[in-house]
């Protein structure tokens, strides 16, 4: 007697394969069988996470619980680790393991206001996480091979498997007052690269408001609000854009009404947030910048 295959059902948000028994995805928390909603002009919405939402790692678990300021709640095997930035630890057991983790790059990582100590956890036990602030948890599994650009103060924790890193942005200008020069960096100075080398992972973040994400065909551009901006795959590029109203006097490099965008170009996917700060421009004349394009409009 031939035994009936078993039931795939692939994450429509990850792309993870399952079985599809359970009301959401073990590898993000994404709830199966909802069907993605796509706008007409391409985003994708976050898909819904129940509360209490169960995501496996290895041999050990994260529930994520709440849904307005949320918490991954992790339960570590025995000789399972994940690691975190130590502003984000909301409690954990006290037989949890805990020690710090250096990182690369220190002075330049302290000029950025980044972190210059990572902070890991090894089970056994309970360990949460939390943002303190509104907004969604993003999990993002990792395959072998696949990485992740991130933009910086976003990162929540990672499993052991996934390494961390980072790049200079290289999205920046100058703009200068009398003798007076100041360099802007409206992604941040850094950007933030997780990838996962040989073994599945997993890396959560936290956005404010909601989550969207785009899938860009090859050399299809958006503009976006700089500080909107999540993350990209790696092969997605981005530079500045510059526009402004036309018809007055006024060059895009001074003040009047100019807009300053991130201009991302395909293949791969973006991801925003719809609450952001706005940019802080200071009107000054812009000397200086790194590659853009600009529009009158």
């Amino acid at each position: 007697m031939t035994q009936e295959p078993l039931r795939v059902y692939n994450c429509t948000w990850c792309g993870q394969a399952s079985d599809g028994t359970d009301l959401s995805c073990p590898a993000c928390g994404a709830e199966v069988d909802v069907q993605n909603v796509v706008s007409k002009s391409g985003w994708t919405e976050l898909p819904g996470r129940r509360d209490m939402a169960k995501l496996q790692f290895g041999r050990s678990f994260c529930q994520v619980e709440g849904t307005y300021v949320p918490v991954a709640d992790m339960n570590l095997a025995a000789g399972d680790r994940v690691y975190f930035s130590h502003h984000v630890l909301l409690w954990m057991d006290g037989q949890v393991k805990v020690s710090g983790m250096s990182m690369k790059g220190a002075w330049k990582r302290m000029l950025a206001g980044m972190p210059l100590i990572m902070t890991q956890a090894e089970g056994p036990g309970h360990i949460a996480f939390s943002r303190d602030a509104p907004g969604e948890l993003i999990a993002l599994p990792l395959s072998p091979g696949q990485a992740v650009d991130v933009r910086e103060h976003l990162f929540l924790v990672a499993t052991e498997t996934v390494a961390y890193d980072w790049n200079m942005s290289g999205i920046w200008y100058n703009t200068k007052e009398g003798n007076e020069t100041e360099t802007h960096y409206p992604v941040g100075m850094m950007l933030d690269r997780f990838t996962s080398p040989q073994k599945p992972g997993l890396l959560l973040l936290h956005a404010a408001g909601n989550v969207f994400v785009r899938r860009l065909e090859p050399k299809q551009s958006i503009l976006v609000k700089p500080t909107a901006f999540l993350f990209k795959d790696p092969q997605v590029r981005m530079q500045l854009h510059f526009e402004r109203p036309g018809g007055t006097w006024r060059s895009w490099r001074s003040w009047g009404d100019r807009y300053i965008w991130l201009r991302l170009w395909g293949p791969g996917r973006v991801a925003v947030q719809s609450a952001f700060e706005p940019h802080e421009d200071n009107g000054r004349t812009i000397v200086n910048h790194s590659g853009a394009t600009e529009r009158s409009w």
